[in-house]
């Protein structure tokens, strides 16, 4: 299906202000632990990382699909996407959940770069995925809830304003069911550091600049309850959906920045007097590779579409992640032995994408995960845990 002349300038628009932070950006970042705070503040003041702000806060008011194509250009450029991409998502609890004093005091300045709402607060040591059981918890004190307990994996973090956090309220031993009890919080980074939140950055083989969280007497104020006490467990789930999708679209631009590295390389590389992509066995992945990305993408258009009508898209939304990341994967895979060893020499930037996309079969949400949700919820198979 041909895409709009709207979409199309959209995509055209990112991929012009792409160019302006080629791949040795991100490639220096990655050796620096760096974060792109130029090209972030690029993206916000261009409107693209704000587009799911409605007009009336400062935003483009466009839907999640619009979003999609941008993080898909961002990531078909070259570019690290994962820096910036919970902004749209995450801002979607203030807007779903949040009362309107909460709106009008964050979203006009996060449409407007004045702030940055980047991380989700919800993954701990000891429950990973298991979210219902985590232990951190915030108990009412007057004005104010105090916040004591572990967080691990929060990404962005040290380059954030607001951060939405998840903390029992109620015990899990106390509620009827098990995902009542949690209630959702707008912190306030810039108050909450040294003042009962101590962040310590994590190492790892990709740089997504997580952290662990520890909270040790935290207040933070009654106002900052984001939606019902109790009711936090779906303040969080709503933004999943989006969160699901975006990634995904996310993939869809790593697999096709793959399919275009290699094809490209197949062509011109010779080797035996005639070019590598000549031959069956060189051409006939990548070719693979292009009909499970495009098929991917169709998923994640349609996840996109339901979601921005309005319709429960839950299935959609883990299918696509979980299509979009295989296939990025496998795009990636294919793009590393079409280039032999010079994959993995870091000025071919290969390797640095290789090792982004492979995080979206772990997270969000596992691929294993998914099965299990496709397994129970769509075929009705008995609960595997």
């Amino acid at each position: 299906m041909a895409e709009s002349t709207d979409i199309q300038e959209i995509r055209n628009a990112v991929r012009q202000l792409c160019k302006n932070y080629g791949e040795d950006y991100w490639l220096e970042l990655d050796r620096t632990h760096g974060y792109p705070t130029d090209f972030v503040k690029e993206l916000t003041t261009s409107g693209f990382l704000t587009v799911l702000i409605p007009s009336e806060y400062g935003g483009a008011g466009l839907g999640v699909y619009e979003a999609a194509v941008v993080m898909e250009e961002v990531c078909r450029s070259g570019a690290h996407a994962g820096a910036c991409h919970a902004q749209m998502y995450v801002m979607g609890s203030i807007l779903r959940h949040g009362n309107e004093e909460q709106k009008k005091a964050y979203l006009p300045k996060i449409a407007a770069g004045e702030l940055r709402l980047q991380s989700f607060g919800v993954t701990e040591p000891t429950t990973g995925t298991d979210t219902t059981s985590l232990k951190t918890v915030a108990r009412r004190d007057g004005d104010h809830y105090v916040v004591n307990g572990q967080k691990v994996w929060i990404s962005r973090i040290e380059h954030s304003d607001l951060m939405v956090l998840l903390a029992r309220t109620t015990a899990k031993d106390e509620v009827s069911k098990k995902t009542e009890g949690l209630s959702a919080f707008i912190v306030d980074l810039q108050d909450a550091v040294g003042n009962g939140l101590d962040i310590r950055p994590i190492e790892s083989m990709i740089n997504h600049h997580s952290c662990e969280l520890f909270f040790d007497d935290l207040k933070i104020p009654a106002q900052n309850l984001l939606g019902e006490e109790g009711k936090g467990f779906k303040v969080i789930l709503d933004g999943m959906n989006a969160e699901r999708v975006l990634i995904a679209a996310e993939c869809v631009g790593d697999g096709r920045y793959f399919i275009d590295k290699a094809s490209s390389y197949a062509t011109e590389r010779e080797v035996f007097g005639r070019p590598i992509g000549q031959n069956q066995g060189v051409q006939f992945p990548i070719a693979r590779c292009y009909t499970e990305v495009e098929s991917a993408w169709l998923m994640v258009e349609k996840a996109a579409r339901m979601f921005d009508a309005g319709e429960p898209c839950g299935n959609e939304a883990n299918m696509s992640k979980m299509l979009a990341s295989e296939a990025s994967w496998h795009a990636g895979d294919v793009c590393m032995q079409t280039h032999g060893g010079f994959a993995f020499a870091k000025e071919y930037h290969i390797e640095r994408k290789f090792r982004e996309t492979r995080l979206y079969q772990i997270a969000p949400i596992s691929t294993n995960l998914i099965l299990s949700y496709i397994g129970e919820h769509v075929l009705n198979m008995p609960r595997s845990f």
